[in-house]
């Protein structure tokens, strides 16, 4: 064993760690399981209690510590949960203490492993972050793991998008607080703008143990979460939306092979120019009109309703591709959400000035530890070694899997496939095996929906649309005779039994050969196959799956179109030439390559604009908790100081420095974000046309700027600190000082990219047409 386990660490993958240790704790931990099983309620809280304070640097480090935590643990789920944690959800959970990614199965019990993780860093004194993608999952599992928590003496609460201040307070302050990612980052966002230290909600940043962590560290990791302030920023004009769509594809514009970007043809400008009253478009007082035109054009041609967002409650709702949920507070920036908008006929939503943003992956990059779950994460071990500088435990499941997966079947046409998919439902069904279909977007999911009912076979859709009901959908979808027809959401943090939720029919659907997943197509990255395929198979239950692709899936058109089948297809367009298959695994190689660069030269960018931000609000902090300022105009203005103390005291002296200080700081700051994103989306026109990195060109810029950026702020602040007036009645009077932040504030997110923006495909396009009119 000892040699075999030897010769398998020489060819592990990269980024990878050797469980073995912590395998021998979890087996150190069953030895001590009777002692441990003997004792009372109270004697378990006491002995974990004891636990924190029994190691020198404070809890459970050494292995004799570990082995007693996990041994604790285990009797301690046993008695408030139900749950006997099996051998490896302990060496998940010793994973993670150790500060790695655990990749388990699906079914293999990662909440409570990482509830058995969290109490071992609060057991350390460490206070605990468990980010979740969404408030379901949040509340979900801080009230399931509560009794848990409580019986090993540890307090846990959670964080949810209505919580209110106060309550937000009083989670944070709790042992493990649970929260989505995006409410952590919004406190964070809305911490920086407090002018009194009494406002904080967030405290100070120790472990954060991410749930789900392949999607959040990686497919939403430079997702930027947005504050921002009201402003008075013009509505997209519907009439460019009404104009774009008379427009014909092929005559009046063109997109290129991978449709991200969409260029108006000269006889397209000029029937634009001609709609608008024989305007000139390219004349410097028109490239308002310009820019509006070509945002209305990629709202129109790029954007699909059902596919990249749906239209729900009179609003436009963005659709996550990693997940296929809705994509909650998510929006495009301000130009592009608005044109969609006015695609659709509805109301703009409000607009407002950035007063500060922040990607998920800087968000996590400010705890000192980190560490989190999930079922895929080798596939992207690079990455999460090279962004985050965490490597991956993998964990065996309890049961060895004994699912079968099937070989793809590729098809000439979508709909040779589409045909095949359904034959395949229909076989499934008759013998009362439940079907899972991963589709990869609404419309499709309702296209096929449709297509099995014409066939008399009914089916339950899960999709963006409906995903309120997403636990229950899913949580059925291994019912007897069962069809669920799923976006990429499938139901990610709920189980699916054989026998629906109670399980009351799981022997007859295991005798049917356990639950079908069907997917209809490649994903862009080999990890959502792998997520949807690992709905199968739990706990080793019996299952199958397959994979139905054609040559005109998506993912084939537009990262390999080049490519042409060998072989001749069937009569039922059924393609079965080795060397064929080999097409949909490169272009899944190429989208693969693609996204990992985009997440490089976004990350290159934010790293810049993190540095800076990383400096400003260490000012902020200083001046909010200490008398920097009051010293700063001390030194700087005194006469002034020292009149207005003579007159209204010392201490709102101090307080009119510190908040004088703070509104100018946050002003700066504000102005230099506008400045960075103008900068970055007009950058690409001169980097293009002499040939130089843009990161370049941006750096060039942005250096300076942000060296002057402190200063400004200082100067503006004693400006304004000469200028206060005091009487002795009244004192100091601030109102008259010009502070006037924005009447109100609000977060979302944006899906965005800063090196494939739409700026950047509009210049490309105006590039193109100048080559054209010549």
């Amino acid at each position: 064993m000892a040699l075999r386990d030897r010769l398998r660490r020489l060819v592990q993958r990269p980024g990878s760690v050797d469980p073995a240790p912590f395998r021998a704790i979890a087996e150190e931990a069953g030895r001590r399981e009777d002692r441990v099983r003997a004792l009372s309620d109270d004697e378990i809280t006491a002995a974990a209690t004891a636990l924190r304070g029994e190691s020198g640097s404070g809890g459970p480090r050494d292995a004799g510590d570990l082995a007693e935590l996990c041994a604790l643990g285990r009797e301690a789920a046993r008695r408030t949960l139900g749950e006997r944690p099996f051998d490896v959800q302990l060496v998940g959970a010793l994973a993670m203490l150790a500060g790695h990614v655990a990749e388990m199965a699906t079914g293999e019990g990662k909440t409570l492993a990482g509830a058995l993780a969290a109490s071992g860093y609060a057991m350390r004194g460490r206070r605990v972050h468990v980010l979740s993608v969404n408030d379901y999952l949040a509340r979900r599992d801080a009230e399931w793991m509560g009794p848990l928590y409580a019986m090993l003496g540890v307090t846990a609460d959670w964080v949810g998008q209505t919580s209110a201040p106060d309550r937000r307070r009083d989670a944070y302050a709790a042992d493990v607080t649970y929260a989505p990612v995006s409410e952590v980052g919004f406190d964070l966002l809305r911490d920086r703008l407090v002018t009194d230290p009494a406002g904080l909600v967030l405290p100070e940043p120790a472990v954060v143990l991410v749930d789900e962590a392949d999607s959040v560290l990686v497919d939403e990791a430079m997702v930027p979460l947005v504050l921002a302030g009201a402003a008075d920023l013009d509505p997209a004009d519907p009439a460019y939306a009404d104009l774009v769509r008379r427009l014909r594809p092929g005559l009046h514009y063109t997109t290129d092979d991978e449709a991200r970007n969409v260029q108006l043809t000269p006889a397209g400008a000029r029937e634009v120019e001609r709609a608008l009253g024989g305007v000139d478009l390219y004349a410097s007082d028109h490239l308002g009109t310009l820019t509006a035109v070509n945002v209305a054009l990629h709202a129109e041609v790029l954007l699909h309703r059902d596919v990249d967002y749906i239209v729900r409650d009179g609003a436009v709702k963005l659709v996550s591709g990693s997940r296929g949920r809705v994509a909650l507070l998510q929006r495009w920036p301000d130009g592009l959400q608005a044109a969609v908008e006015a695609k659709e006929a509805l109301e703009a939503s409000p607009t407002g000035e950035i007063l500060d943003s922040i990607t998920v992956q800087e968000l996590i990059g400010r705890y000192p530890e980190r560490c989190g779950m999930t079922g895929t994460a080798l596939a992207v071990a690079g990455q999460l070694t090279e962004f985050y500088g965490l490597e991956i435990a993998v964990v065996p499941p309890n049961r060895p899997c004994v699912r079968d997966d099937a070989p793809d079947r590729l098809y000439a046409t979508t709909a040779d496939k589409e045909v095949a998919v359904v034959e395949e439902i229909s076989a499934a069904h008759a013998g009362g095996r439940p079907v899972l279909v991963g589709t990869r977007d609404v419309a499709e999911s309702e296209r096929l929906a449709r297509r099995l009912g014409r066939t008399g076979l009914g089916c339950v859709v899960l999709n963006a649309k409906n995903d309120a009901e997403e636990a229950a959908i899913i949580a059925e979808a291994g019912a007897y005779g069962a069809i669920t027809v799923s976006t990429q959401m499938a139901g990610r943090g709920t189980d699916i039994r054989l026998g629906g939720a109670d399980g009351g029919d799981r022997d007859r659907v295991a005798a049917a050969g356990g639950l079908l997943v069907v997917g209809t197509g490649r994903y862009h990255s080999s990890r959502l196959d792998d997520q949807l395929r690992g709905r199968s198979g739990r706990q080793g239950d019996p299952g199958g799956s397959v994979f139905l692709t054609s040559l005109q899936d998506d993912l084939v058109t537009r990262y390999a179109p080049d490519e042409k089948a060998k072989g001749a297809p069937g009569d039922d367009g059924l393609i079965t030439d080795k060397g064929s298959h080999w097409i949909v695994g490169h272009a899944q190689r190429v989208a693969e390559g693609v996204d990992l660069e985009l997440h490089r030269n976004t990350w290159r960018y934010n790293q810049l604009i993190g540095l800076q931000r990383g400096t400003v609000m260490a000012e902020r902090d200083r001046i909010l908790r200490g008398d920097l300022a009051d010293r700063a105009m001390a030194e700087r203005a005194p006469e002034r100081h020292a009149e207005l103390v003579a007159i209204a005291g010392e201490e709102a002296v101090a307080d009119a420095a510190r908040q004088l200080a703070l509104f100018h700081l946050d002003r700066r700051w504000a102005e230099h974000l506008a400045f960075l994103g103008d900068l970055r989306e007009g950058i690409h026109l001169r980097s293009l046309g002499r040939g130089i990195d843009p990161l370049i060109e941006f750096n060039a810029e942005a250096v300076p700027a942000g060296k002057r950026l402190l200063g400004d702020a200082r100067d503006r602040t004693v400006e304004a600190f000469t200028a206060l007036t005091a009487t002795k009645e009244d004192g100091i009077d601030l109102a008259a000082a010009g502070m006037k932040r924005p009447s109100a504030t609000w977060t979302y997110l944006v899906h965005d990219n800063p090196f494939g923006s739409l700026d950047e495909r509009a210049l490309r396009g105006l590039i193109s047409l100048f080559k054209g009119r010549r």
